[in-house]
């Protein structure tokens, strides 16, 4: 898989700095020099967390899993190619690069991973000691450094890093979401949208997949037509199809935003009119009024020619109680 080596310095004997791990994939177009500023501070403090570690070989029996979850269907046929690669890769050559564990918060004698789930993986089926450096760090630097490890790979996907920022966000590390920003390398507009198309419903999403090749404005788009009435259950119904279960993750995608994009718009049922009867103490003229929606309708009956007398009256002294009307609805408002 191409990516960068985040423990360059680690594994090189010579005295030269290790290029930072930093691959941002959304360039900060509304961001402003601060903001760039604080973050490109904590991405560093997230790289330094690796410099001048000992690699040591660990049992993966003792690692669990990371409590931010950043993969999607990482378990199933959506990373079967990803992980064959590692796989075999570890199986012919070893482990060169390390996964970065921390010492269990929780569970004594056990470890937690940071990042390197495929390694960990695979060295578990292989029966291989997993290679890795143990850190002591906080909560908060542990999703600093599993995000920018994920920003250096070029197999995450966008809607991982957008379930990703999430989390990290739900977790309210701090107010302004500027852990997060650190994480995912992204600026607040890029993540605002990422937010947004993580609401996408959880069904749905797995039902999808990672969808590597499908960036982030196809995405939003998705989220769009899928806030338009009607539109979820469609998705979900479709995505219940076996046929549709049997497509690759991408086709998945195409699928869903096809049919949405074919569908009409339900339209929101319309209210039942609200109706009103009126009728003097003289019993010569009734009147019944219909509110439906911007309209309202008076229709006059009588024995006689009242009907039409009255009606003519109206109609001849409305401009008086129009007036009439917005005297008092001023009076109601002003309060007096």
């Amino acid at each position: 898989m191409a990516r960068k080596n985040p423990f360059a310095s680690i594994m090189d004997n010579g005295n030269a700095p290790a290029e930072r791990p930093v691959a941002r994939d959304y360039a900060f177009k509304g961001a402003s020099r601060s903001l760039i500023s604080s973050i490109d501070e904590m991405a560093a403090q997230a790289g330094k967390l690796l410099e001048g570690e000992t690699i040591i070989e660990v049992d993966p029996d003792l690692v669990d899993q990371s409590f931010a979850n950043d993969r999607l269907n990482v378990d199933q046929e959506d990373y079967e190619a990803d992980y064959a690669q590692v796989l075999e890769s570890i199986r012919s050559s070893g482990q060169n690069s390390p996964a970065l564990l921390r010492p269990h918060p929780e569970r004594s004698g056990r470890y937690m991973l940071v990042f390197g789930r495929l390694r960990w993986r695979a060295a578990k089926e292989l029966g291989l000691k997993l290679r890795a450096v143990i850190k002591e760090i906080s909560e908060r630097d542990h999703v600093i450094a599993q995000g920018q490890e994920n920003n250096a790979r070029a197999n995450t996907s966008f809607i991982e890093k957008a379930l990703f920022a999430a989390d990290i966000v739900q977790r309210k590390f701090d107010e302004d979401n500027a852990t997060a920003l650190a994480a995912i390398g992204v600026d607040r507009p890029t993540l605002s949208k990422m937010l947004s198309v993580a609401s996408i419903p959880k069904d749905l999403l797995e039902a999808i997949g990672r969808a590597k090749a499908v960036g982030r404005d196809r995405w939003y788009e998705l989220k769009l037509l899928l806030d338009k009435p009607g539109n979820v259950d469609t998705a979900l119904a479709l995505a219940s199809n076996s046929d549709f279960q049997g497509m690759p993750s991408e086709a998945r995608f195409d699928a869903i935003v096809a049919k949405l994009k074919a569908s009409k718009p339900r339209r929101r049922a319309a209210p039942a009119p609200s109706k009103r009867t009126w009728a003097p103490s003289d019993g010569r003229v009734a009147a019944e009024m219909v509110a439906s929606g911007k309209k309202f309708t008076i229709a006059l009956k009588a024995k006689g020619t009242d009907a039409t007398a009255f009606g003519d009256y109206l109609s001849e002294n409305l401009s008086e109680l129009y007036e009439a009307f917005r005297r008092e609805k001023r009076a109601t408002t002003n309060g007096d």
